[in-house]
């Protein structure tokens, strides 16, 4: 646990962690034996596996990780194996949440680990007022040295005047954005900017499958984004997020048609499919991280074939599109003007 008063962090126009995040944000799933308990070896197989394949950043024990379903030990065990993987070669962000009391123990769980931040999930059950949100997370944000990315979805979603006050808090570093609101988000990103406090403020699309709604992001100015697709097709992803940069609309357009709508047409059939589909898609890969734990299901046998045969798909399109990459350059139909890749935008 961390001491109650941690030694001082720089002030907010120093923050490291946003500039640290790029590329992109490999969210690993947690592996499971047989018996159900945790796999750290078949984990740590997973997680350098994103890093060599090229993830920006590794979040350790977040949604596709069932930060839901963990001990605090295994939470522990988890963010601790990402950190040696990782090595330094990119930042190891560790999830957090439950009550704030809990949120704050998985915190200095994650300090002791070696995290380089945190993803602050919603608070349980609970349905706060903002002068609540803005409680709970900076409490957060003051327990421990790590700086705090907060996720903005289901019942943590904020007004643009409580974002300026969570970008005031050194600690405070990012919002990930799960709710899709693009009208509150443009308010949020203004008044952020307005204020004098967007230096090192990032922002990234967090839904499901963000590649979806990438272009729509990137319009704003937020280039960063999760993508569960990288847990199981990494050369999938990475065709997707190379060609987003280039504004190669001809790829981008190919891939949305013929592989990530199908996909999430095909997540949508089950519940718990952003988390249990992307496990199956891991297992089909080849390493087997063992199933979801309750309160998720498996998907059906019919729905790990169709994925079976999406992800086949997906990876005849990537290799045929960036076969010949110059007929799908920035020339071939781009889509509207693309922000560069990776760059200090996307705040």
């Amino acid at each position: 646990m961390p001491s109650s008063q941690p030694p001082p962090r720089p002030a907010s126009g120093a923050r490291s962690l946003g500039r640290r995040l790029g590329g992109l944000l490999f969210f690993p799933v947690t592996a499971f034996a047989p018996d159900g308990s945790l796999d750290p070896e078949v984990y740590r197989a997973h997680v350098r596996a994103g890093i060599d394949a090229g993830a920006g950043a590794v979040f350790a024990c977040c949604g596709t990780g069932e930060f839901h379903a963990l001990t605090p030990r295994e939470f522990r065990t988890c963010v601790g194996v990402a950190v040696e993987e990782a090595a330094g070669r990119v930042p190891v962000v560790a999830g957090t949440g439950h009550g704030t009391a809990q949120a704050v123990e998985y915190a200095g769980l994650a300090e002791q680990a070696g995290a380089d931040g945190l993803l602050a999930m919603p608070p349980y059950l609970v349905t706060p007022d903002q002068k609540g949100l803005l409680r709970h997370y900076t409490a957060i944000a003051r327990a421990t040295r790590l700086e705090t990315v907060v996720y903005q979805r289901d019942n943590a979603v904020f007004t643009p005047g409580t974002v300026v006050e969570l970008a005031r808090q050194p600690g405070i570093t990012g919002l990930k954005d799960g709710l899709g609101d693009l009208d509150l988000l443009q308010r949020i990103i203004t008044r952020v900017r307005v204020a004098g406090l967007d230096d090192g403020f990032r922002y990234f699309n967090g839904l499901p499958t963000a590649e979806l709604t990438g272009l729509a992001y990137r319009a704003l100015g937020v280039e960063l984004y999760s993508s569960a697709v990288f847990c199981f097709a990494p050369r999938i992803a990475l065709a997707f997020h190379r060609a987003l940069g280039r504004g190669d609309g001809t790829t981008v357009r190919a891939l949305l048609d013929e592989f990530y709508v199908p996909l999430v047409e095909l997540r949508n059939k089950g519940r718990g499919y952003a988390v249990s589909l992307v496990k199956a898609g891991v297992r089909l890969g080849g390493l087997d991280v063992g199933g979801v734990r309750p309160p998720l299901s498996e998907p059906a046998p019919e729905h790990i074939e169709e994925l079976r045969a999406l992800i086949e798909r997906g990876h005849e399109l990537a290799d045929a599109l960036e076969a010949d990459p110059a007929a799908h350059g920035p020339g071939a139909q781009p889509p509207a003007a693309v922000p560069g890749d990776d760059g200090p935008g996307g705040r």
